[in-house]
């Protein structure tokens, strides 16, 4: 009875999309032809007679009803073949104990063996000259693992023997054919996998897990880590049933590739974050529920193990590709490597599903402040934002989300003019109240913890500022424009550029809340504010308040009034006029008192114009609040005020503009006639 060579079948690759195997050898036949276009690569190893062993083998091998050989390799392609010569499938028999022949492979388990061994020869998707190869090239094959490349004298490939086994040499190169190109060599090569079995004895029935099968296969060993450290060992090593889509180290190295500097390997994946990122995308891999052998691939959506996430079987050709979230689809290069928990293939690209396509994106996105930098028309505003000084670059180039209004140059250039001949430039900002200044100006400019792309706006929508004012929004004919504080919008001219903490909408003016235009244009304040702001008039103030009869309310009101405001020295002197009974205003502290002292302030005002002195004329008379006239009398540029004693109030304050009147600073306390009498009874 024949030793079984040990081999587990779940390192098998059945081969299923895309194998290849051709041509000729020969120190036996010097007759193969250098090029024919017109056969394909099985039928230029039939017409050999030096590859009869090759064309023997496939057929023996295809006798399992799950393998095609033939058919695959009579197939588009392109492939690149390493073709044993009949005196190499010799001497790997010799090798073997209990195969005498090919027909010696009669069982499915041995027929999976060989289709192993071919598939091992079988390079899919490139026909390589031999001038296309390099010294130490690694080469990856359809039945997953490398094979080397050795130039000397002659051309060698090195299969997975020890060094002390000879490489198989090249003895015909670059044998043309329809669908691909054969180089003759005089050795079998042998895989890993294969060696593993002829090392382990008696062949096992019992299948290892999917795990097993990654830990397994030389070719991948980057898939292997990255189950290890996403902690899917476990899950993977479970009942199932799985169907994995597995990737090979090559697909891993291109991703990392493609992710930049900041991942060299899987190592780089240290963050909670990342190492999610990593098992989502792993489980975008994975079909649970369902061992989906070769034969049972058909086109359309697949649900994986990644919830809500699906990849699509595409038909290409005689065979299937797999469509993921980009635009770039994965080829399988085997199949079929059966698990006691499933099945998996090998693939040739990292599967991305829109998560992982997202944080590539934001990889390759600028942050905010980088996107200014990077736009030439967005210049003034990183300068402001560095002029400033209060580290809003830094925050602008944080995690974000943020939403920035960015103005033009030409919007800074508009508010530079408009803040008048001080300031020329940016630079002008240089004291620590103008930056304070700037700093408003430009977190008016900022959304925090969103990012509101134009589709997220809507009409008459207000959002809260950084700076803490909204901004409004309104829409016309689709264009969005954004409204401040002052009379005129800004108009949003490039939306929607995204970064990769936030998204920037380009506008045409900078935008100013009102805390900015009361700095730039103080508000004119009413005649109590003004009396409150000029040191000289607070027994004025205080008199108002004392009377305790809504004079206060009714000055703050509307207007147009009219006020002769007797500054403090003027309260004095009235108080020294009253005796020792009144020495502060708080002793007018009887109603009747309160009631005089009414009297007397609603005599200093005129209701319903805002007279200027430049409009009073000699002996004009002035009805009063309080209904007693007062007299304006003019000498050249002094004006004097006559009230109803014996001595005129000089003005000399006039024209102190209030937003609802005037004032004019008076040096005495008027008095009426009312305020005399009570004052001085008149005898009778």
């Amino acid at each position: 009875m024949k030793k079984m060579i040990r081999f587990k079948s779940m390192l098998v690759l059945a081969l299923a999309s895309v194998f290849s195997l051709s041509c000729d050898d020969d120190n036996e036949d010097d007759n193969l032809v250098a090029k024919n276009d017109a056969i394909n690569i099985v039928e230029t190893a039939q017409g050999q007679d030096a590859l009869s062993s090759l064309v023997a083998a496939l057929s023996k091998a295809d006798e399992k009803d799950d393998i095609d050989l033939i058919g695959t390799l009579s197939g588009e392609g392109p492939f690149t073949v390493f073709a044993p010569t009949n005196e190499a499938f010799t001497s790997l028999l010799e090798a073997l104990d209990g195969f005498d022949s090919l027909d010696d492979f009669d069982t499915d388990e041995e027929r999976d063996i060989l289709a192993t061994i071919l598939s091992y020869h079988v390079v899919s998707g490139i026909a390589a000259e031999s001038s296309d190869l390099s010294d130490g090239q690694t080469i990856t094959t359809v039945q997953g693992e490398d094979v080397t490349v050795m130039l000397g004298d002659d051309v060698k490939i090195k299969d997975k023997q020890g060094e002390d086994v000879d490489a198989a040499k090249v003895v015909i190169p670059d044998v043309g054919a329809s669908n691909g190109i054969v180089h003759v060599i005089d050795k079998v090569l042998l895989p890993q996998a294969i060696i593993d079995a002829l090392n382990g004895g008696e062949m096992e029935n019992e299948l290892g897990t999917l795990v097993d099968v990654v830990v397994a296969t030389e070719a991948l060993s980057v898939l292997e880590a990255a189950v290890i450290k996403a902690g899917l060992a476990e899950t993977l090593s479970s009942d199932g049933p799985f169907t994995v889509l597995a990737p090979t180290d090559n697909a891993f190295v291109a991703l990392l590739g493609v992710l930049g500097d900041d991942y060299n390997s899987l190592d780089d994946f240290d963050e909670e974050a990342e190492i999610a990122l990593l098992k989502d995308i792993l489980l975008y891999h994975v079909i649970a529920g369902a061992e989906v052998k070769e034969a049972d691939l058909a086109e359309g959506p697949v649900p994986t193990a990644f919830v809500d996430n699906s990849i699509e079987i595409i038909a290409s050709g005689d065979t299937f590709v797999i469509g993921d979230a980009s635009d770039v689809n994965a080829n399988i290069t085997g199949t079929d490597i059966m698990a006691s928990n499933g099945v998996a293939h090998t693939i040739d690209k990292v599967l991305l599903p829109q998560s992982a396509i997202d944080f590539v994106t934001a990889l390759n996105m600028k942050t905010i402040v980088e996107l200014a930098v990077a736009t030439d028309d967005l210049s003034l505003l990183v300068e402001a934002l560095i002029q400033a000084d209060a580290g809003l670059v830094e925050t602008l180039g944080g995690a974000g989300p943020f939403t920035v209004f960015a103005p033009t140059n030409h919007a800074f250039v508009a508010l530079l003019e408009l803040l008048g001949d001080d300031y020329h430039s940016l630079a002008d900002f240089d004291t620590d109240e103008e930056k304070a200044l700037l700093v408003k100006v430009l977190t008016y400019h900022v959304v925090a913890g969103t990012k509101a792309l134009s589709t997220d706006l809507s009409d008459g929508q207000m959002i809260e500022t950084f700076q803490g004012e909204n901004v409004g929004i309104s829409i016309k004919d689709g264009i969005v424009h954004i409204d401040d504080a002052t009379e005129d919008n800004a108009t949003v001219v490039l939306p929607d550029v995204e970064g990769s903490n936030g998204v920037v909408h380009v506008i045409n003016k900078v935008l100013l809340p009102q805390e900015v235009l009361d700095i730039l244009n103080p508000p004119t304040p009413n005649i109590v504010q003004l009396a409150q702001s000029v040191d000289d008039l607070s027994l004025l103030v205080e008199a108002l308040i004392q009377a305790d009869a809504g004079l206060v309310d009714v000055l703050s009101g509307e207007g147009p009034f009219t006020v002769f405001a007797p500054t403090n020295k003027a309260f004095a002197d009235l108080l020294d006029a009253l005796g020792d009974d009144y020495h502060s205003l708080a002793d007018f502290d009887t109603q009747a008192e309160k009631d005089l002292l009414a009297t007397v302030l609603t005599y200093h005002v005129v209701s319903g114009a805002a007279v200027e002195s430049s409009t009073l004329t000699n002996h004009q008379e002035i009805v009063t609040f309080q209904g007693e006239s007062l007299f304006a009398i003019v000498h050249g540029h002094d004006i004097d005020i006559r009230d109803k004693t014996d001595t005129d109030a000089n003005v000399i304050g006039p024209d102190q503009m209030a937003s609802n009147g005037i004032v004019h600073l008076i040096d005495k306390v008027l008095l009426p006639q009312e305020v005399l009498d009570a004052l001085n009874p008149p005898s009778h």
